[in-house]
C-alpha cells in the first residue's frame, strides 16, 4: 500500500525532526566544547555552512520549496534564495562522499568524546556520547523512516538521497 504524500507536512513532524537535529547539534557542541571555545565556534560555523549549503543548493529546486517539508527548510529556503526552476535536484547523483560532511556533524563529536572519555572518564560525558549516538542513529532513522521520507512528494518525483539509501538497487 502506497502512503499519501504530504503537500505540507504537519507542524508536529517539522518540530520532531528539528528537535532531533538541534539535539544532535547541542550534544555535539557540548562534547566539542570540552576541547575549548574556539573548537566549539569552528564546529558551529561548520553546521551553519552545511545548513546554508543545503538551503541554497538543494532546497531551491525541491518540490517543498516555499512549503512545509518534514524539516521546515522549504519555507526557510524561500526566505533567502530564489527558486531554481531547472529541477536540477532530481538529476543529482548523490554518493556517500557527498553526504559525508553531514555525517561528520555527529561522527566528529563522537570520536572526540571517546578520546576525552579515555583521557578523563566522566559519567556526564559518557551519557552525552550515548545520547548523541542514539539520536544520530535511532532518532534520525525514526524521523526519516517513519515520519519524513515515507510521505515525501519529492521522493515520488525523484530524490537523490532516496536513490542512494534505497534497498532496491
Amino acid at each position: 500500500m502506497k502512503n499519501k504524500a504530504y503537500e505540507n507536512y504537519p507542524s508536529c513532524i517539522v518540530f520532531a525532526s528539528n528537535l532531533v537535529s538541534i539535539g544532535i547539534y547541542l550534544l555535539g557542541g557540548y562534547i566539542i566544547y570540552q576541547m575549548g571555545l574556539i573548537w566549539l565556534l569552528i564546529y558551529l560555523a561548520y553546521i551553519v555552512w552545511l545548513e546554508i549549503k543545503l538551503l541554497k543548493d538543494h532546497c531551491v529546486s525541491c518540490y517543498y520549496y516555499g512549503k512545509n517539508c518534514a524539516f521546515g527548510r522549504g519555507k526557510l529556503s524561500c526566505l533567502f534564495f530564489k527558486k531554481d526552476a531547472k529541477k536540477k535536484f532530481i538529476n543529482i547523483k548523490l554518493t556517500w562522499k557527498d553526504i559525508l560532511p553531514d555525517f561528520l556533524v555527529s561522527i566528529i563529536p563522537l570520536l572526540v568524546g571517546v578520546v576525552l572519555l579515555i583521557r578523563n572518564f566522566s559519567w556526564l560525558l559518557l551519557g552525552t556520547i550515548v545520547l548523541l549516538f542514539l539520536l544520530m542513529s535511532a532518532g534520525n532513522g525514526f524521523i526519516r523512516g517513519t515520519l519524513a521520507c515515507k510521505y515525501c512528494k519529492q521522493r515520488e518525483l525523484g530524490c537523490p538521497a532516496e536513490k542512494l539509501f534505497s534497498k532496491k538497487k
